[in-house]
């Protein structure tokens, strides 16, 4: 499940990740655009769904570790979150990533985001692969779309309206 890119680990979560991914997800600035800032146990939580995700599903998020300083960058990959959403995506690869805030503007999601989709592709196992973003998480948005997402309709998830963006498998 380990991959690299040129300054960046890509690999399964562990304990060690806890401090710095609870310290992310805590982070109000960081996670405004997906959720509320979570508490120590939410981070937990989220650490022990994402490792269990591999088994379960075959693919999950990766802990973002970089290179040259072995500093925690974020998380980034797909889940089956079975979201209430219509319509629905259970069974298609939902991608997400959340960076530490001293990582944004540096290139590192897009850096991981080629080498997790890659991979996925690799798999050959889904048509397809989605994200929900917020209409105004503009960063977000661009990343997606550079990728070959595109938007495919508004959708109400949590309460709030959600783009819900597709990406099909290149042929």
């Amino acid at each position: 499940m380990r991959l690299e890119t040129e300054r960046l680990v890509l690999d399964l979560h562990g304990v060690e990740h806890f401090e710095p991914l609870a310290q992310m997800w805590s982070d109000a600035t960081v996670v405004h655009h997906i959720a509320q800032p979570s508490t120590p146990q939410d981070a937990w939580m989220r650490l022990l769904r994402y490792r269990g995700l591999w088994p379960l599903l075959g693919y999950g998020y990766w802990a973002l570790t970089e290179k040259a300083s072995g500093r925690f960058v974020g998380d980034l990959g797909f889940a089956d979150f079975h979201r209430a959403i219509e319509p629905s995506i259970r069974g298609v690869p939902e991608a997400g990533w959340v960076l530490a805030g001293w990582a944004h503007g540096q290139g590192f999601a897009s850096e991981a985001l080629t080498a997790a989709l890659a991979w996925l592709d690799r798999q050959g196992t889904h048509e397809s692969s989605v994200c929900l973003i917020a209409p105004e998480n503009k960063p977000s948005l661009r990343l997606a779309r550079r990728f070959g997402f595109r938007d495919e309709r508004i959708v109400s998830f949590s309460g709030h309206d959600t783009l819900l963006l597709r990406r099909a498998l290149p042929a």
